[in-house]
């Protein structure tokens, strides 16, 4: 049995329940089952779509092993990176471009993409509907958890805090000298303040923030476009979720009937597509040239945490997707 979900008057979608009547469900179909894969399970083309970011990192490390160039150049622990005199390519330096412009700025660069998607995409219905108060929500809830690891947590961030956990400091504070001359308030117990004071950081385990900003801001972008690229290319990649009256179901993206809305769906797209495939480049760069492979893999994992809690918790949550909402949906 299969239904189309279509939105109420308002823009508001109906609520998702397995006694809907067929003429409540336009733009998906739903179909029940009584037993199939855990909801928060991504789907195949999610899957496919996730497993580029460890292979990218894989495939960066790798190179940076068998590479003679890379492999031969020094190697900095402290600052993570190549020496600039020795560095073995363009994107091997910190101060490339592409790092001091795009990377640096990251969080820029995504917040504008997906405004450019949020304004453009007509499939999250007209003005300020539902949809698209939703996908600015599970926006805001990545962007906080972003800020929360890279720039505050009640204090330091989670990054910081996890490396003074394990073990790190700011090389100064080993000199007596230089530490009876700080107040209690200069602890140095961030990075910033520390390179501020001429220190470095030192001792314990520091996860990639370039690969945990990257993977974060193009999978972001990634969720978003992705129902307004199946329908667009007629693809159904059904996502199950969890029904308020317990029941699993699927929910499949279909073909927007409407011709007319397929070009700005494109345009809203285009601009989107753009930053992820360059975060994607840059992540690749950083998988060759950056960090240690445990500092990589901490990195995607910190991502992946914070991407399952928006986009994949929701759908075994009722009361979570009330609020979150999904893609597409």
């Amino acid at each position: 049995m299969s239904n189309r979900r279509k939105p109420t008057s308002d823009g508001q979608p109906i609520p998702l329940t397995s006694t809907m009547p067929a003429s409540s469900i336009r733009s998906s179909t739903i179909r029940t089952h009584p037993a199939m894969r855990s909801a928060f399970f991504p789907t195949r083309l999610e899957a496919l779509l996730i497993a580029i970011y460890p292979s990218t990192l894989f495939l960066g490390s790798i190179f940076s092993i068998l590479s003679p160039s890379t492999r031969s150049a020094p190697y900095s622990a402290v600052s993570q990176s190549h020496p600039p005199e020795f560095a073995p390519s363009y994107f091997a330096r910190k101060k490339n471009v592409f790092n001091v412009y795009f990377v640096k700025f990251g969080w820029f660069w995504t917040t504008l993409a997906f405004a450019v998607f949020l304004v453009l995409q007509p499939g999250l219905g007209k003005g300020l509907s539902v949809r698209r108060i939703r996908a600015l929500g599970r926006y805001l809830a990545v962007t906080t958890y972003w800020i929360f690891v890279t720039q505050w947590f009640f204090g330091p961030p989670l990054i910081d805090r996890g490396f003074r956990f394990t073990g790190g400091m700011c090389e100064l504070i080993r000199d007596e000298d230089a530490r009876q001359e700080m107040s209690d308030t200069r602890e140095f117990i961030t990075a910033a303040t520390c390179k501020v004071a001429g220190g470095s950081w030192k001792g314990g385990h520091d996860i990639s923030g370039h690969v945990f900003l990257l993977i974060l801001g193009s999978a972001l972008l990634w969720f978003e476009f992705l129902p307004a690229l199946t329908r667009a290319e007629g693809l159904r990649d059904g996502r199950r979720i969890v029904l308020e009256d317990g029941k699993v179901a699927t929910v499949a993206v279909e073909k927007d009937p409407d011709a007319e809305r397929e070009t700005p769906t494109r345009q809203g797209v285009k601009f989107s597509l753009g930053v992820a495939a360059l975060m994607w480049w840059m992540l690749l760069m950083t998988a060759a040239y950056f960090h240690t492979w445990f500092e990589k893999f901490t990195g995607l994992l910190v991502a992946f945490s914070g991407l399952w809690a928006v986009y994949f918790l929701p759908r075994g949550v009722p009361s979570v997707r009330a609020v979150l909402g999904m893609p597409g949906v």
